[in-house]
């Protein structure tokens, strides 16, 4: 009994531990008085990316993503490779990342005003922020005080969601890295913003099956204009589709298109195999302002798992030496 009782003493002390250490890592006011004008320099470093390149938005929210989901927010995706190391980025699902410049010159700017007090991984946190609500989404705080990490290794990219992965995978996925179901169908409705290569969709247009060459689920109009732009062996190397019908701007066009049977992905399809998330999917098909608040809400969640950083990077492509 005795023995029980330590056991969950320890349990209860170790989980209070992670909440604690946790929510001391971030507030919505962390840089209030060190920095205060960093979110200003941030939001118009990514307003001047989006001017000159419109796919900005688009590879600043999927970057963080990928950050987040491997080791935490820590802006490991951030780092560069080095002749001892491949990094984050080079691996497999990172290798379309982009708009890496956006990032270091924020960086530049924040670190003119307050050096060595921002963290990339905040800028990068921030910087996903401002690119959906200048694309016309949702506004939210962020919460800062993250740590940039030290490692970066380009296998650890494999354990990112695959575009192939089935509703219980990436359920799974989710609740990994502390994220619900409720929070999986919002954070899709990223896919609103921007583009996808043949390679990520040609398993539902080319060999589906046995029984059929293309994904029964998909509407037989859009398939068959996917594959004039996708045939078999597709050698255009920037082949591909954008996700919904206005690539550019954040909106619930995601969700329209995915009851409709015209969703590029075998994972953005999953959401309609399960009870609650087709009704969450219709849902945000029918109410944009219902989709941005539950956006807002699981992006707080997402950019808040932990990470194990314990510097601020003074260049947020490698670690300080």
């Amino acid at each position: 009994m005795a023995a029980k009782f330590v056991s969950l003493l320890v349990t209860m002390f170790v989980f209070a531990s992670t909440l604690i250490s946790s929510s001391n890592a971030l507030s919505l006011n962390y840089y209030d008085q060190t920095c205060p004008n960093a979110e200003t320099a941030i939001a118009e470093a990514v307003h001047k990316g989006m001017i000159n390149d419109k796919t900005v938005p688009a590879a600043l929210l999927r970057m963080h993503f990928h950050d987040c989901f491997i080791r935490g927010c820590d802006g490991s995706v951030l780092l560069n490779s080095t002749v001892q190391n491949q990094a984050e980025k080079d691996g497999p699902p990172n290798v379309s990342l982009h708009a890496f410049y956006v990032i270091d010159n924020a960086k530049k700017q924040v670190e003119k005003m307050c050096p060595g007090v921002v963290s990339c991984a905040d800028i990068l946190a921030l910087a996903a922020r401002d690119a959906v609500s200048l694309s016309g989404g949702p506004n939210w705080n962020v919460p800062k005080g993250r740590k940039d990490g030290r490692i970066s290794i380009a296998n650890d990219s494999l354990q990112l969601p695959f575009p192939t992965f089935n509703i219980s995978q990436l359920q799974q996925s989710f609740s990994q890295r502390g994220l619900s179901i409720d929070d999986l169908v919002a954070l899709s409705g990223g896919h609103t913003l921007g583009f996808s290569h043949c390679s990520s969709f040609q398993n539902r247009i080319h060999n589906f099956n046995n029984k059929t060459d293309v994904d029964p689920s998909m509407d037989p109009s859009f398939a068959s204009s996917l594959r004039q732009v996708c045939p078999m062996h597709n050698t255009v190397k920037n082949a591909g589709s954008f996700l919904d019908t206005s690539p550019t701007v954040f909106d619930n066009a995601y969700y329209k298109m995915l009851v409709q049977g015209k969703s590029i992905f075998s994972s953005d399809q999953a959401l309609l195999t399960n009870s609650r998330t087709q009704a969450l999917v219709q849902k945000y098909a029918a109410s944009q302002p219902e989709f941005y608040e539950a956006f807002a809400n699981s992006m707080v969640k997402m950019s808040s798992i932990n990470g194990a950083g314990t510097e601020i990077r003074l260049d947020c492509r490698s670690i300080n030496h």
